[in-house]
C-alpha cells in the first residue's frame, strides 16, 4: 500500500492545513488506483470544515454536497477520490479513536500534523478490512508522470 503524492499536492495540503490552524483542515485526494496497490494523487480539493465552531480544533466534517461536487469533478476529469486528508493541530499524524469511528473502507487517510501553525509531518493510513484499526501506508513524495509507477 503506497500513496504517491506530488510535491505540488503536498504544498496545497500544507497551505490548507496551516491556514486552518488552530482548527482541523480537510479535503479530498483525487487520482488513480494503480496496479500493485499504488494510489497516485493528481489533485487536491480543499474543503471547508463543517463541524460546529467550538470543536473544529479536534474534529472535521465534510458535507455530502461538497463530496458529491468533488466526485462529479473527479469523474469529469477521469479521476476518482482515492483519499481524504485532514490535519491534526498540535497532535501526532496518526488516526484518533474518532478517526477510526468515522473511517470508510477503500480510502487512504492522509493526516498532517500542524504544530503552532506549521506543518511538521504527514503520514498515510488505510482502514483495515476488519475495521478495527488503521494500517500505515508508505507515503512517497514524487512527481512521476501520471500512469507510471
Amino acid at each position: 500500500m503506497t500513496l504517491i503524492l506530488p510535491p505540488g499536492a503536498a504544498d496545497d495540503i500544507r497551505r490548507h492545513a496551516e491556514a486552518a490552524y488552530p482548527d482541523e483542515g480537510a479535503g479530498l485526494l483525487l487520482g488513480f488506483v494503480e496496479a500493485g496497490d499504488y494510489r497516485r494523487v493528481a489533485q487536491v480539493v480543499s474543503l471547508a470544515n463543517r463541524w460546529e465552531t467550538g470543536a473544529r480544533h479536534q474534529r472535521y466534517l465534510l458535507e455530502p454536497r461538497d463530496l458529491m461536487a468533488a466526485e462529479d469533478r473527479a469523474e469529469i476529469e477521469g479521476l476518482t477520490i482515492v483519499g481524504i486528508f485532514h490535519s491534526h493541530p498540535d497532535h501526532p499524524a496518526q488516526p484518533s479513536a474518532f478517526d477510526l469511528e468515522q473511517a470508510l473502507p477503500f480510502y487512504t487517510y492522509l493526516i498532517t500534523r500542524v504544530d503552532s501553525g506549521t506543518v511538521v509531518a504527514s503520514r498515510a493510513w488505510r482502514l483495515a478490512e476488519d475495521r478495527t484499526r488503521f494500517d500505515e501506508e508508505t507515503l512517497e513524495l514524487r512527481s512521476d508522470p501520471i500512469g507510471k509507477s
